[in-house]
C-alpha cells in the first residue's frame, strides 16, 4: 500500500472519481476512503474484490473442516469414496432412466 496513492478523502474521491476508478483498476490496490482523517470505507476494483470473496471462502471452509476434525466428525477416506462411488452410481443410473423416457 502506498500511503500518498492509496489513502484518499471523501472529497479527493467526490472530485476526481473516476481518475480513482482508473487507479484501482490499473493497479489492483485498494484505496481507504477517509472522512475527517478517519478510515469511513475502501474502494476496491472488481477483480480483486472477487478474488478476496473466493480466497475468504475457502478459508471458512479450511476452518469449518478443521472443526470437523477437532469435533471428530470424520470418515475413513476408502469409506468416504465408497459412498461417492454408490451415490454417483445411483445418479448416473437415474438420468440413464431419464433419457429413455425423453426418446
Amino acid at each position: 500500500m502506498s500511503i500518498e496513492e492509496d489513502i484518499r478523502s471523501v472529497t479527493y474521491l467526490k472530485n476526481c472519481a473516476a481518475d480513482l476508478l482508473a487507479q484501482i483498476n490499473e493497479t489492483q490496490r485498494a484505496v481507504v476512503i477517509t472522512q475527517n482523517g478517519i478510515a469511513r470505507g475502501v474502494l476496491q476494483d472488481p477483480a480483486s474484490y472477487e478474488r478476496m470473496r473466493q480466497a475468504v471462502g475457502m478459508l471458512k471452509l479450511l476452518a469449518q473442516g478443521e472443526e470437523d476434525v477437532r469435533a471428530g466428525r470424520t470418515v475413513p477416506q476408502d469409506q468416504l469414496f465408497s459412498q461417492l462411488r454408490k451415490r454417483l452410481e445411483t445418479r448416473g443410473r437415474r438420468h440413464e432412466k431419464a433419457q429413455k423416457i425423453w426418446r
